[in-house]
């Protein structure tokens, strides 16, 4: 299963950025799809935001209110809209899919790197 990332850059505390993870449609029927982060070498990634086969969602505490996760099934990617971004959401962001089935495994993108200036 392959997902690419893109959407990354930098930008000024309080914008927004909205990253795209592009996956194959059948992907978002057999895995729970998610965005992980990693906000400096070494330490663990954290997840960010899911979004479960069956539409549920869930956040990371310090983004609910700012991140929305959407699939868009028109383009088959998993998006995350980050606004009032905050220096510490600073970090490699990774689209990943923890898949079940014929898919079974977990699936990771290559990172794309958002930076958050104060």
């Amino acid at each position: 299963v392959q997902l690419v990332e893109s959407g990354g850059g930098s930008v000024q505390a309080g914008g927004s950025l909205k990253l795209s993870c592009a996956a194959p449609g059948y992907v978002f029927r057999t895995c729970d799809m998610s965005w992980k982060r990693r906000q400096a070498p070494g330490k663990e990634r954290e997840l960010v935001s899911l979004l479960r086969s069956d539409g549920t969602t869930r956040y990371l505490d310090s983004v609910k209110g700012r991140f929305t996760i959407s699939q868009d099934n028109g383009k088959n990617t998993l998006d995350l809209q980050m606004t009032s971004l905050k220096s510490e959401d600073t970090a490699v962001y990774y689209c990943a899919a923890d898949c079940w089935g014929t898919l079974e495994g977990n699936y990771w993108g290559q990172g794309t790197q958002v930076t958050v200036s104060s």
